[in-house]
């Protein structure tokens, strides 16, 4: 037996998209290779963020913060052909980054009000699995990415920078996919592991001041961080599965430095980041039951590693987190079947930073997301 296949961006994404864990959505799911015979899939999922904190008087001001985090959805899908018992492709659309962070208040009477940050991101991957036997298989492909962005640096905690502005037109660049998987199909083993790689933007880029341009127009190269999946499932009692995964996002190379801002921050140390994200390594584990032919059912939790210490940047005020899902399958007929589910995510207590040195402007404690999701498969 298979677990419910609820893994909409949604529910085994991160809930919200700025935290410590970077800004993954989808997780870059592949799932659908290792199901059978022909299968195109549609997944459609929403998250809720509760994102509040405190300002800690560095900059003169103690203002409550309201929540930051603009409710946001996903859309996915993916498209499976069996060219034969040995040979299968895949096609899947996914929104593997995104970030919509929004601060309330007046940028001249609050730290950091008016700050924002959005990433938008949708990515089209080409997949081949090939299987030696029932238990040795390689799969790998091409990805497609686009990416575009903007970012509002407001509030008394930036000083000089308070009104800077930066856009990022989108681009497209390619990346690969790579991996393998060892089956024991009479118990339901599975331990799959796959490489994402790292894929550099070149994004058109306007830097404006307070609506003024302080540079030309110009190119920023952007990475987004290369991954390793490793996901693993078996059969511990009749009708009853033991699944979990691990993924790990190289983060530290995501690092966003026009040529106005890397200027203003340090002229004399080049390199400078709008971003300060490090690398994450997400932990989940779950049993899924099928109840009888028509319904399973599962329930999985997860962890979220922190960073190696609580001064975050304000676009992404989080350190790690912990969530628990739950959710269900459902097979309408031979045909259609409907999955979906629900998850909670608690985050880990942060602080926004910002100056040289480092310097710790509001707390953000005690915040959440609810997210919610689910997925229309149909076989031919």
């Amino acid at each position: 037996m298979k677990p419910s296949l609820i893994a909409t961006a949604a529910i085994f994404g991160s809930a919200v998209s700025a935290q410590a864990g970077g800004l993954d959505r989808s997780g870059q799911d592949i799932g659908i290779l290792f199901e059978a015979g022909n299968r195109l899939e549609l997944t459609f999922g929403g998250a809720r963020p509760s994102l509040d904190g405190v300002e800690n008087g560095s900059t003169g001001t103690t203002n409550t913060i309201g929540n930051i985090g603009e409710t946001f959805g996903t859309l996915g899908a993916g498209l499976r052909y069996e060219v034969s018992p040995a040979l299968a492709l895949a096609v899947v659309v996914d929104q593997p980054y995104g970030s919509d962070i929004v601060y309330p208040g007046s940028p001249t009477g609050s730290a950091l009000g008016g700050t924002t940050a959005t990433v938008d991101t949708y990515a089209i991957t080409a997949l081949a699995r090939y299987k030696f036997n029932d238990a040795f298989s390689m799969h790998g492909g091409l990805r497609y990415q686009e990416i575009a962005a903007s970012v509002d640096l407001r509030g008394l905690a930036y000083g000089g920078l308070n009104g800077y502005r930066g856009e990022f037109d989108s681009d497209g660049a390619m990346g690969y996919v790579i991996g393998a998987a060892f089956e024991r199909p009479e118990i339901g083993l599975r331990v799959a592991l796959t490489y994402n790689s790292e894929i550099t933007h070149d994004l058109p880029t306007r830097e404006t001041l307070n609506g003024t341009p302080i540079a030309p127009p110009g190119v920023t190269e952007v990475s987004t961080p290369e991954a390793l999946n490793l996901e693993m499932q078996t059969g511990i009692a009749a009708d009853t599965l033991l699944f979990g995964s691990v993924r790990y996002a190289r983060y530290s190379d995501t690092r966003v430095s026009p040529l106005a801002f890397d200027g203003a921050v340090d002229p004399t140390v080049p390199g400078s980041s709008i971003t300060d994200i490090e690398d994450s390594t997400d932990y989940e584990i779950g049993i899924g039951r099928r109840f009888n032919d028509k319904f399973s059912g599962q329930i999985a939790v997860g962890f979220q590693s922190g960073g190696s210490d609580t001064l975050v940047s304000p676009l992404a005020p989080t350190d790690g987190a912990k969530y628990l899902s739950v959710g269900g399958s459902y097979k309408i007929n031979d045909s259609f079947t409907l999955s979906g589910g629900v998850r909670y995510t608690r985050f880990g207590d942060a602080q926004a930073e910002t100056g040289t040195p480092d310097t710790a402007r509001a707390d953000f404690n005690d915040n959440s997301a609810v997210s919610a999701g689910f997925k229309i498969a149909y076989t031919f």
